[in-house]
């Protein structure tokens, strides 16, 4: 028995050869063609991650928690073990439900990244909330396109970079907390700015911006830091948005009302 033959069992196989030939199910009972079916699809896999890159090794762990979650995850579980060794059966359950949540909030999966040549990958996970040219912005000098995503606390909240580049600035503005969906978090609430500059000379900028629940912008990267697309580079505790501006000609491939993941989905193209 060829190997691809192992990896798929007798039905799925028999599903997918029928998904790619359109033959019947009498036709697909042949062994021979089970195998050939699950060596198609296994090159098909292969061709098909082929467009994938890691921009950083794969993590260690089974389950991945961004570093800025630890201190919660501590003083949450410290906490519970109290009320667990104190006997206070109720208060420990809740701490403990309380403590997995928080492991949830700060989790931190490994994404493979697409490879495609200009590609603009998102920077959070997501829902667009705003794709549209503006004429001037604080971030970006002239026209430029911007994609506004809002992240709720049941999200990934951590950030990746949307394109390979060089940060030529980074400008961090104390601010007010309104929530992140409305047009005047942009300038008024607490944010990040970086200010990107990429191999071909585009310019873009990259806006971490905290909302009514997220207070905590956490980015460490200081200009002339040089960071690959797909890459770590901060994260917002509990939520909120961040704002991409690119320049005018980008060709967008999302929309308003479309969720998105961080590193994988692509925004759009540079041109």
């Amino acid at each position: 028995m060829g190997l691809p033959a192992m990896l798929f069992p007798e039905g799925y196989s028999i599903r997918l050869w029928q998904l790619t030939t359109n033959e019947s199910v009498d036709k697909c009972k042949n062994f021979k063609i089970l195998n050939c079916a699950a060596s198609q699809m296994a090159g098909r896999w292969n061709l098909h991650m082929s467009r994938y890159v890691w921009a950083e090794p794969p993590s260690q762990t089974a389950f991945p928690v961004a570093r800025p979650g630890l201190p919660f995850i501590g003083a949450a579980s410290f906490v519970t073990a109290i009320f667990a060794l104190l006997g206070m059966q109720w208060p420990a359950l809740i701490g403990l439900v309380a403590t997995l949540c928080i492991c949830a909030f700060f989790r931190d999966p490994d994404r493979v990244i697409p490879a495609d040549e200009g590609a603009v990958v998102s920077p959070a996970d997501g829902k667009v909330i705003t794709c549209e040219k503006v004429a001037q912005s604080d971030y970006y000098e002239g026209e430029c396109l911007k994609i506004s995503i809002f992240m709720t606390v049941f999200n990934v909240h951590v950030n990746r970079m949307v394109y390979d580049g060089t940060v030529t600035a980074v400008n961090y503005h104390p601010g007010k907390f309104f929530s992140a969906n409305l047009d005047k978090a942009s300038r008024e609430n607490e944010h990040n700015a970086l200010t990107l500059e990429a191999p071909g000379g585009q310019q873009m900028a990259v806006v971490q911006i905290a909302g009514l629940v997220a207070r905590r912008i956490v980015c460490g990267l200081q200009p002339g830091a040089t960071l690959v697309r797909g890459e770590r580079f901060g994260m917002i505790c509990f939520g909120s948005r961040l704002d991409v501006y690119l320049p005018p000609e980008t060709e967008t491939k999302v929309a308003v009302g479309e969720k998105v993941a961080a590193g994988t989905s692509i925004l759009g193209y540079l041109k």
